[in-house]
């Protein structure tokens, strides 16, 4: 060996440094477009895993029955598969009713909570539905679950559009005559009367016969169907007004009483019947205090009530 001495590690391979991808710098990750979501939801983590957890126990709920019922397993087995989804959260705890205003609400409660089972894939939502359209004020029921624990049921109420009078019974019925509840004379609403047999499934009839005079349509008090065939008008200035029998006649009849009235008021001058059941003609009955305008038409077949109840 020589005198020279030698460099240790003077004469190896340089190291090179690592060279970097460009663009990228090494750091925290980027969260992900999901944690980025859940971030954005306004409800807490404790929350979130809850609906989740719901969530799963509901499908697989769902799927156990719909194997149940695959497997054709009789109705107890999938009965009892329904109640450990029940147990599992899954049950009838909370009924919420919108759409309500004359119906009493308690009775929409009953028949919701009137089950076998309180479990959610046990309740019949199409059984619910058709008690609930046994009560007069309800023209629809819409029924439905919301996970994991409420009944959801939307009613649609009728309107009253009159009040029956038959029998000395009042009662306040829609435009299509159903009889929505019992009405106290003491509490009469400010509709028009409908009297006689059967004059509640002529509501709609009626309605229509008014759309043919529909500036009389608010000075009208009352109505008596006829012998199961005609209408008399009676006026809150009292007069009654008879019409022929047949829904063209008894419309032509209105519409010609209704222009009369608008060129010489015949209502409120004292008047006590116009009888338009000829249609060449009017008769015309006056109180005795007056002299009488022609010759009152009495017709012993017509038995009727001109009065009422109002």
């Amino acid at each position: 060996m020589s005198a020279a001495s030698i460099k240790r590690g003077g004469g190896g391979a340089v190291r090179k440094p690592r060279a970097t991808i460009k663009g990228k710098v090494k750091g925290k990750p980027k969260p992900s477009l999901l944690a980025k979501t859940v971030a954005a939801v306004p409800i807490s983590a404790a929350a979130m895993q809850r609906i989740v957890t719901v969530s799963i126990l509901g499908v697989a709920g769902a799927a156990l029955i719909a194997i149940a019922m695959m497997l054709g397993l009789p109705a107890y087995a999938s009965a009892q598969i329904a109640e450990l989804v029940g147990n599992a959260g899954f049950s009838v705890k909370r009924v919420e009713v919108t759409g309500i205003d004359r119906m009493d609400r308690l009775t929409v409660y009953a028949v919701a909570l009137d089950q076998k089972s309180r479990a959610m894939p046990l309740v019949d939502l199409d059984k619910v539905r058709g008690e609930l359209l046994q009560y007069g004020w309800i023209a629809d029921a819409r029924v439905s679950r919301r996970l994991p624990d409420t009944l959801v049921v939307d009613i649609v109420e009728r309107k009253p559009a009159a009040v029956w009078q038959h029998e000395q019974q009042l009662s306040l019925i829609d435009d299509k005559g159903v009889v929505l509840e019992p009405v106290a004379l003491d509490a009469m609403p400010d509709l028009p009367l409908v009297i006689g047999p059967d004059a509640n499934i002529q509501a709609t009839a009626l309605t229509d016969l008014m759309s043919h005079a529909l500036r009389l349509k608010p000075m009208l008090a009352g109505a008596t169907w006829v012998g199961n065939r005609r209408w008399d008008l009676r006026f809150q200035s009292g007069e009654v007004l008879a019409l022929p029998e047949g829904d063209a006649p008894s419309a032509k009849a209105l519409a010609k009483f209704a222009a009369m009235d608008g060129l010489d008021r015949l209502l409120g001058r004292g008047f006590v019947r116009f009888d338009m059941r000829d249609p060449a003609k009017m008769f015309v009955r006056v109180g005795r205090d007056k002299a009488t305008i022609d010759k009152p038409v009495a017709d012993g077949n017509d038995q009727h009530n001109e009065g009422g109840i109002a």
